[in-house]
């Protein structure tokens, strides 16, 4: 009976080192109107708390494009100058620095009539009073299909994985 005890915290320990450090906020930006003319930005991302490891989708018609660009071509919605651009219709951007990161629609008016975003990333440590706004690091752009929600959790299907594992393991040696 005490190895079955011993056996269950170590199985505990390992999840909360595992899954706890893994988990990232997935966030669909403007939600279910996606990344389109005529939606509020600043009151999408007003409630929302992005922290390092977290990432952005952008769901458009190809008519639009997502261009994460400088503070400056942010404020004149100035093209042709973006950090990284993508038009396929499903961007995903991994914010892997903190700081203020800018996005805009780089066809011609778009981003005048509205269709631009600035978000505010955190520091996934405790520490993020001493975090520089990021200008020169560009985020980690992606292209891929995820189902519509404003945000869910996302956990790596390697550690997914590796902890279904150690549970099974330990619970074999506790049998």
């Amino acid at each position: 009976m005490a190895s079955s005890s011993v056996g269950m915290a170590c199985l505990g320990l390992v999840l909360c080192m595992v899954v706890g450090p893994s988990l990232a906020t997935v966030y669909t930006v403007g939600d279910t109107s996606g990344w389109a003319t005529g939606v509020d930005y600043s009151g999408w991302a007003n409630d929302k708390t992005f922290k390092v490891g977290d990432s952005l989708v952008f769901n458009y018609p190809t008519s639009h494009t997502v261009e994460e660009v400088s503070s400056s071509d942010y404020s004149t919605c100035t093209v042709g100058k973006a950090i990284s651009t993508d038009s396929t219709g499903a961007t995903t951007i991994n914010l892997k620095t903190a700081g203020t990161h800018y996005f805009i629609c780089g066809v011609a008016g778009h981003c005048e009539s509205g269709m631009k975003l600035a978000i505010k990333v955190e520091s996934s440590s405790s520490s993020s009073s001493t975090d520089k706004p990021s200008t020169t690091s560009p985020s980690t752009t992606t292209t891929t299909k995820i189902p519509d929600s404003s945000s869910s959790w996302n956990l790596s299907p390697v550690l997914a994985f590796a902890t279904t594992w150690v549970a099974l393991c330990v619970m074999m040696v506790v049998s």
